[in-house]
């Protein structure tokens, strides 16, 4: 059976998914008629915490940029906004993790030449209401009125016992061809 423009493309799309397993790739979807749909490609960030699962810091999809869920993780696995005394009990900070979160998520957008100012939507998990307070209040030190759509949920918990708040945020910035 002869492959017609629509096999061809479907064939491009397919083996251009397979390579895609390789993060820092880029994937192109071409249309039967040539018309490019979009771009996307993702990164690992040398610099951030490490992913606890098989996902990017970040996806690019056209000119959206897809921040994964980020934590007040350092680099090291040490986790911000967290005190443990000489009795071993532990002071976790809301305000301290919400300011991490947002300084890591900045961190992560700026490696697609974006900023906090291109944030259109956030998703925050909290584990606890209680600590909506201390977070909106930070929150609200980085973005006004005029700023991102927002949606605020508690969870029953996160990865480690020791985060109280996950972001995850789509920002909108055109590719600049530099």
């Amino acid at each position: 059976m002869p492959k017609t423009r629509a096999n061809r493309a479907e064939s491009s799309v397919a083996m251009a998914k397979s390579d895609r397993a390789v993060l820092n790739s880029a994937l192109l979807l071409i249309l039967a008629d040539g018309k490019t749909v979009c771009m996307q490609s993702s990164k690992l960030l040398d610099d951030k915490a490490t992913p606890r699962g098989k996902y990017p810091h970040i996806k690019r999809v056209g000119d959206f940029l897809f921040v994964s869920g980020t934590s007040a993780r350092n680099p090291d696995n040490s986790i911000e906004g967290v005190q443990v005394d000489a009795m071993g009990t532990t002071n976790l900070d809301i305000r301290a993790q919400t300011k991490a979160v947002i300084h890591n998520i900045r961190d992560i957008l700026h490696a697609e030449g974006a900023g906090l100012e291109d944030i259109v939507d956030v998703t925050t998990f909290l584990v606890n209401m209680n600590d909506f307070g201390g977070y909106n209040e930070v929150y609200g030190s980085f973005f006004g009125y005029d700023g991102p759509t927002r949606t605020t949920v508690a969870v029953h918990q996160l990865p480690h016992p020791h985060l109280l708040i996950e972001i995850k945020v789509i920002a909108y910035k055109p590719k600049t061809n530099a």
